[in-house]
This record gives structure tokens, sequence and C-alpha cells, in this order.
């Protein structure tokens, strides 16, 4: 690489940060912001899957530091409103091979990388214009500044993608449903329970309170919980089980995240110098494959950076054509169907591809399938000491 490239991340959750570990060891000079005040703690455990998702942990010399973090997944019971088993939900399905909850995972890239790039919190990009050079970068709170390239790691929503490629309806589509996850003092062993279009459960590692419902789009202030939680207080109005003892601890939750399930599409992930990795460019909202998709896509578009020498071009264009049959995969699921099917015999179907070991042995076997990739690159790095 010729001088020293100047790299732009914006978001500091998974795929940013892997990034940064990988780019700061081939020797760019790496900036992320990101809009929250600090990292976000907590949130839904997340999962790897299969060899290649376990290649890359170990490339990046986190995997041991992983497996000590891992919550070790549960069994779930999916149970009627008077607690009787209809179906047995195995860990292997619903934590894959390796589960971590997110805010784990979160600080361990954080504390792989902040000693060796810039973060800065409590900021976000507004605007981004090209020039033959590089890119002119403005934001809310800092001063503005010349990258050579920027990322855009920040999510679903991506702002980046939004100011580089155009607005969010053009790139995220509404799959029909909601999600809630809420820290609430209902103790409990992991339990799913389930009414048309409908699903609460409780316990287990996604989540103290885990909440997925059929809606149309709706209309409502990303930043505002309070707002949120009448939302899903609304959307559960009357239901059995224990629903009214989880609504009433939503207004007193430690933590509280409501978005939509969607899927993002895009028909290229780069646009000049700005590139788009993650969430931002292949998302699939509770799909089960996009914390494996982010750090592999980190991986592989750092060492396609690294391998052209910083030449944006070449680089961009080799990460797209390696990883964009890759991350297929986020576009073939819908979990919203799985969790809350919108009749009672699509509940009794989903409740017997759990029961059935002829039905659900082939999809624990597509599952790994789908993740593991057998032309993962070498890129010629080795694992570093933390």
């Amino acid at each position: 690489m010729i001088g020293m490239t100047s790299v732009l991340i914006s978001g500091a959750g998974i795929a940013g940060p892997a990034l940064a570990l990988w780019l700061t060891r081939y020797g760019f000079d790496v900036t992320v912001v990101e809009k929250a005040p600090a990292l976000r703690p907590g949130g839904q455990a997340v999962d790897f899957k299969g060899a290649t998702h376990r290649t890359v942990l170990e490339r990046m010399g986190i995997l041991g530091d992983v497996r000590a973090r891992q919550t070790g997944g549960e069994d779930g019971t999916v149970i009627d409103a008077a607690g009787r088993t209809l179906a047995v939900v195995p860990k292997e399905f619903s934590g894959g091979e390796i589960e971590i909850a997110r805010g784990d995972l979160a600080q361990l890239l954080f504390d792989h990388t902040r000693d060796a790039c810039t973060y800065v919190f409590d900021d976000t990009v507004t605007s981004l214009t090209e020039t033959p050079t590089g890119v002119d970068v403005t934001f809310a709170r800092s001063e503005p500044r010349t990258y050579d390239l920027v990322v855009g790691a920040d999510g679903i929503h991506s702002t980046t993608r939004r100011l580089a490629f155009g607005p969010e309806r053009d790139y995220v589509r509404h799959l029909g449903y909601y999600y809630a996850l809420a820290d609430v003092d209902v103790p409990g062993a992991p339990q799913m329970y389930n009414e048309p279009g409908r699903m609460a459960s409780l316990g287990g590692g996604k989540a103290p309170a885990f909440f997925v419902f059929a809606s149309a789009p709706l209309s409502y202030d990303r930043f505002d919980s309070e707002q949120q939680k009448r939302i899903v207080a609304e959307a559960y109005r009357g239901g059995g089980w224990r629903i009214p003892e989880l609504l009433d601890q939503l207004p007193e939750a430690r933590e509280f995240y409501l978005d939509s399930i969607s899927r993002v599409t895009t028909d290229r992930y780069s646009a000049g110098r700005v590139v788009l990795l993650g969430d931002a460019a292949y998302g699939n909202t509770l799909g089960g494959y996009g914390t494996g998709l982010a750090v592999v896509g980190a991986y592989v578009l750092a060492g396609e950076l690294h391998r052209a020498g910083g030449d944006h071009r070449r680089a961009f264009a080799e990460y797209e054509a390696k990883f964009r049959g890759y991350a297929k995969v986020s576009q073939q699921i819908s979990a919203g169907r799985l969790l809350a099917p919108k009749t009672r015999l699509g509940m009794r179907g989903r409740n017997a591809l759990f029961s059935v070991s002829a039905l659900l042995t082939p999809l624990l076997n597509l599952t790994e399938r789908l993740a593991t990739d057998d032309t993962l690159e070498d890129y010629d790095v080795r694992p570093q000491p933390a």
C-alpha cells in the first residue's frame, strides 16, 4: 500500500469494529464514528455457525475470547396459554454453534481496536461529497474532514447509504412484522407463546422479553422508546399467557428496542469511494446470519483493500464479486413468519417443524451449510496477541 489510506467507518456495532481490526493491522488510518453516546450494551444474543465463521474469528485472534464469553444457549419451549409444551426449539437452531450476547461481542471488538484507531461517539455523518482525491465529510458535532474512503457499517437504517446511494425506501423492504426486546424483571425458563400474528417469549439468551408481531409499516420516532413501548402494548392488548405481566413491566424496562423486520437489497455495494458493509448492504432482521455476514464481510473487504494496495476501485469490485453470492443467504429468510405465524394452522405447522426429527434435522444441516463457504480467501495476516 502506497502511503497511509485514511478510512472513516460509520457505525461501532459489530461490522465497523471488525473492519477496523483488520484495516489497522494492514496499516490503514481508521476513524470510527458512532451516533450513540457509548457502546450499546445488552441486546439479543447473536451467533456464529460453521467452519467459515470459526476460521475468520480464529484469524482475527478472538475465537478464544468469543468462546469464553458464549452464553451456552438453551433449548426453548413453545407452550400454550396454560403452559403446556407444544414443541421444543433446540439450542442448535436458535443459538447456532457459538452464541454470545451482542453487547459482549461489541465490547470485545472495541477492546481489540480502541488503541489502534480513533473512536468518536455521540456524532454522525451529515454529508458526503466525493472529490477526485477523497470524500469531504461533515458531521453533526465534529469539524469537517476529508478521508480517502468511507465505509457505511451503520445498520439497516444506514445514514451512509442514504447520503451516498439514495433514500431508505429504495433499499429496505418491510417484511410485515416488528420485533421488540425488553430487559424486564419477569423470571422464567425460556418459553415462547403464540397467538395468530404475535409471539411473546421470556428467558434465555436472546432477551429477557422478546416480542414479534405482524403489522403494516408503522410511523414512529426511532429514538423515542416511550412511544415504542406504547406501540408494543397496543399490539399485545388482550393477550393471554403471561403477556399482561410482561406489558406491566414495559414502562420500567432497563433497556428497550423496537424495529421492523426488514430486508436490505442493494444492486451494488459501492458508490465511488463509499462502500457498504454488514446490514447496511445486505441486512435481514433476525435472519440468523447477520453477525456472521458482518464479520466475514469485514474480513473480505479489508483483505481486498490490502491486496489492492488501497486502490478502492479494484478492491470494492473484488469485495462485491467474492461476497455477494455468500451474502445471498440473507435474502432467503423471513423470521417473522416462523416466529409469529398469522394463522393457527401456521402455528401448528411451525410446531411440527420443531417436533419431527425428519423435518428438523435437514433444517439444522441447511443452516450450517448456508453459513459455510469453501472458497474463503487467505489474505496472509495471522492473529496478533490481544
